[in-house]
């Protein structure tokens, strides 16, 4: 993925929340085995303390906490809300369960601002587990919080710490026997090798120089992503630098994804240009090519001892590959292609997952279209991989929506290939970067390390929710590609800049972000 372009961010438009209620007496609420009135249905417009739930506040403003019409299915919803700051937290507390996994599910949206804003359940026995609410001010999203209950008892918990005229609406509660978490946890550092040999210097957060890799696992990362040029003017990402990088991150003890750009260069929507050496081939040697370079790279991992554990024929493939005998203008011929892939990598490792990679993670008219054109074309894959920027590909609710679609029109587990988002917005080198601007921002998450923290947990956090336990995590974009002269985007001119240094998980002091947290994600 690069995109040498600039983008406006469509802005999310605010939502009023409604309006705050005078303090009704408080109800007691009678604690069950199961979740009493999830869906706020029970009492209407203007309940402080809905049935079923408690409403507490240290500084006596339960009146932030209040049912209103509008909700996600059904005709209400619970809302937080007021004209000044406020604490507050509607709860439900269960007892005479079944010790075990539970997970509880919520539709939610957030107008943002908030100290905090999250879901929990507590006092189940063990360690209290949150989720925050991403800022979503126009569509609902679908949020799960996991637990095990080890004491028969759990508490679900709604809280806000919030300012003046911050809201957040809440519906839907479901508890039942389950649980979520993520398997990859994951990061794209192809620009690593290049960065080191250049002098790039990677530092822990409290200043020790380290070895990335150790640096990143340490955070929580788990599994590295590589792309594969075929003879790239640089040098760099070629087959000897991804053997060397792979032993690297297999004796880290993380798994390995392998990413073929089919290309010497960048390939992505706009772009996805043959490789010199094959330039003048037909559609058939076409084929024996993209097997035959899959097929080398992964044998040669293999031949080392460091298998790939997963691999996406391709990337970004929204109009095909290798153009123009591999567009999606014709379905056959690029099916033919991306089979052959598929096709080398079982050849070397039939347990190597084969992922197939589309940009625009919000598009759910044209993900289904291009999926729905691949399957009626007999195209192999086992899981589908999608790029998702929210300054670019759509809102979190888009995303949510087409992440779920893919998974359960295709019966494929889904994952985000690519996420990233800007902890500062000034550049540290010549190059101006691609995001930069104030107005390209997704409302609600400002240009800080906190702000890439909240957006990469929102991002995992949807890939968590998603039905059937298909959800399988996320790779973070390029998180060592900081600026380090020579190491620029273009692989023919040592003197380009990056312009993605801003959104790397390293800063311009060399040291490791604090959004590095979110790799703890569940």
């Amino acid at each position: 993925m690069f995109h040498p372009r600039r983008t406006l961010a469509a802005l999310l438009l605010p939502l009023a929340a409604g309006l705050s209620l005078a303090a009704l007496p408080a109800q007691t609420a009678q604690a069950a085995a199961t979740l009493t009135n999830g869906g706020f249905e029970s009492d209407g417009t203007g309940t402080a303390t809905p049935a079923g739930w408690s409403t507490y506040s240290a500084a006596g403003q339960n009146s932030a906490s209040f049912t209103e019409a509008g909700g996600h299915a059904g005709s209400y919803r619970l809302t937080h809300w007021a004209s000044t700051a406020y604490k507050v937290e509607t709860y439900q507390s269960l007892t005479g369960l079944t010790n075990g996994s539970y997970k509880l599910t919520a539709w939610v949206r957030s107008g943002g601002g908030q100290n905090s804003a999250y879901i929990a359940l507590k006092n189940c026995g063990g360690t209290e587990q949150r989720t925050a609410l991403p800022v979503s001010a126009s569509g609902w999203i679908r949020i799960v919080v996991p637990v095990t209950v080890t004491t028969n008892q759990c508490t679900v918990s709604i809280n806000s710490d919030a300012n003046a005229g911050n809201w957040i609406n809440v519906d839907d509660l479901t508890f039942a026997s389950g649980t979520s978490g993520l398997s990859i946890k994951g990061a794209d550092i192809s620009s690593l090798a290049k960065s080191e040999a250049k002098g790039g210097v990677y530092k822990t957060a409290s200043g020790t120089t380290g070895d990335a890799v150790t640096i990143l696992k340490n955070a929580g990362m788990n599994y590295a992503r590589l792309k594969v040029w075929v003879n790239p003017a640089d040098g760099y990402n070629d087959k000897a630098h991804v053997l060397a990088m792979a032993k690297r991150i297999k004796a880290a003890g993380q798994k390995l994804l392998v990413d073929f750009h089919y290309s010497d260069t960048w390939a992505d929507p706009g772009a996805q240009t043959k490789p010199a050496a094959w330039a003048g081939h037909s559609y058939s040697q076409l084929k024996t090519d993209v097997y035959n370079h899959t097929y080398d790279v992964l044998n040669a991992l293999k031949a080392q001892g460091t298998t790939a554990d997963m691999v996406q024929v391709g990337n970004e493939i929204n109009g095909g590959m290798l153009w123009s005998e591999g567009s999606t203008d014709n379905w056959a011929q690029l099916a033919g292609l991306l089979n052959s892939g598929y096709d080398a990598v079982k050849a070397v490792s039939s347990s190597t997952a084969v992922a197939l990679h589309l940009a625009k993670g919000g598009d759910l008219s044209g993900t289904r279209w291009w999926f729905d054109n691949a399957v009626a074309n007999g195209v192999k894959f086992d899981t589908i991989g999608l790029s998702y920027y929210g300054y670019w590909h759509g809102t979190l609710a888009d995303f949510q929506t087409t992440l779920d679609d893919a998974a359960s029109r295709y019966g494929k587990p889904v994952y985000v290939a690519e996420t990233a988002y800007p902890f500062r917005l000034d550049s540290d080198d010549t190059l101006e970067n691609i995001i930069d601007l104030s107005s390209e921002l997704v409302s609600g998450y400002p240009a800080t390390e906190a702000g890439q923290l909240a957006w990469t947990n929102a991002v995992a956090d949807i890939v968590e929710a998603v039905p059937g336990g298909l959800g399988l995590g996320v790779f973070y974009w390029e998180a060592t590609w900081t600026a380090v002269t020579g190491n620029g985007w273009d692989p023919t001119d040592a003197s380009s800049g990056n312009g993605w240094e801003n959104q790397a998980l390293f800063g311009y002091d060399d040291r490791a972000l604090s959004s590095m947290a979110w790799f703890s994600h569940r």
